[in-house]
């Protein structure tokens, strides 16, 4: 993945993603691409098709921003992925690539969420790598444990696809969100890395991340069909940590007495049980002898 053409990229895989009928554009008999043809789109944005294959094949960068309004609404964008086109069609400066440090977790953070036991609560970064989750998060899912990686573990672990009631519309969801973390920085190396193994790896990731959604969902419902409490439907809330390199906090939350409640507190005794009866390391405190 590189942003060398990052915008052409986008350009293309929304026009396959929408039919001509939805614009008012009569077909027929078959057609040999999805979506709209070249032309088309360029007579809804009313520019040129010339200048709009120009634009989707990288030979031209640097359009006004009239043009870049134009072809949104030709694609029918919301905002947050409007917002995202004109990012792409931003030339940066040229700079040379520096691999990110994985982030520290500001420690008032880390404490709340550590701390914060009656709710699923964690921290990840901008790659999706979980740096802070309190005991309750991770007994929810594996991608909440510390040192995971959430769109690794979605994709690529049996387990996850068992456990969300529609593991579909999540795994969409989050592939979406991951690009809106990423914009426009595209080619950043760690998400190259992350991207292009994941593509190798998943058939779903790589038709996911091939449509180019881009949505930044800061709350929602999460439907789980938990192994241990059964069906339980958590609302969230994710808030970037300011002073960070884009982290972010999820923070479930449930009605006080409701059927879900009850499940999600059943939850964090049984997690409390077993932080209990884990062994103690050798040469911890609790584990010396009196002198």
């Amino acid at each position: 993945m590189t942003s060398e053409n990052a915008l052409g990229g986008f350009l293309r895989a929304r026009r396959e993603l929408i039919k001509p009928e939805d614009v008012g554009i009569a077909t027929g008999g078959r057609r040999r691409v999805p979506g709209l043809r070249r032309e088309e789109l360029a007579m809804l944005a009313g520019i040129s098709t010339d200048y709009y294959l120009r634009l989707e094949q990288g030979r031209d960068r640097n359009p006004s921003d009239q043009i870049i309004s134009s072809l949104a609404g030709a694609l029918m964008l919301d905002e947050e992925a409007a917002e995202y086109l004109r990012a792409l069609a931003v030339s940066p400066p040229p700079r040379r690539r520096v691999r990110r440090r994985p982030g520290r977790v500001p420690v008032g953070i880390d404490q709340l969420v550590r701390l914060h036991l009656d709710m699923p609560s964690f921290v990840h970064d901008r790659y999706m790598n979980v740096i802070s989750a309190n005991s309750l998060a991770e007994a929810l899912s594996p991608c909440y444990r510390v040192g995971t990686n959430v769109l690794r573990t979605t994709f690529l672990n049996p387990e996850v696809r068992e456990l969300y009631e529609d593991w579909e519309r999540t795994a969409h969801s989050l592939v979406a969100s991951v690009r809106a973390l990423a914009s426009p920085d595209l080619d950043d190396p760690q998400l190259a890395e992350l991207v292009g193994d994941l593509s190798i790896r998943s058939e779903d990731f790589r038709r996911l991340w091939a449509r180019h959604d881009v949505r930044a969902r800061t709350s929602g419902t999460a439907h789980l069909l938990h192994p241990q409490v059964g069906p339980v439907s958590l609302n969230f809330q994710k808030l970037e940590i300011t002073g960070t390199d884009r982290q972010i906090i999820v923070i479930y939350h449930v009605p006080p007495g409701s059927d879900a409640a009850e499940r999600l507190a059943l939850l964090a005794n049984m997690a409390a049980t077993t932080r209990q009866l884990a062994p103690v390391p050798a040469g911890s405190p609790t584990d010396r002898q009196p002198g």
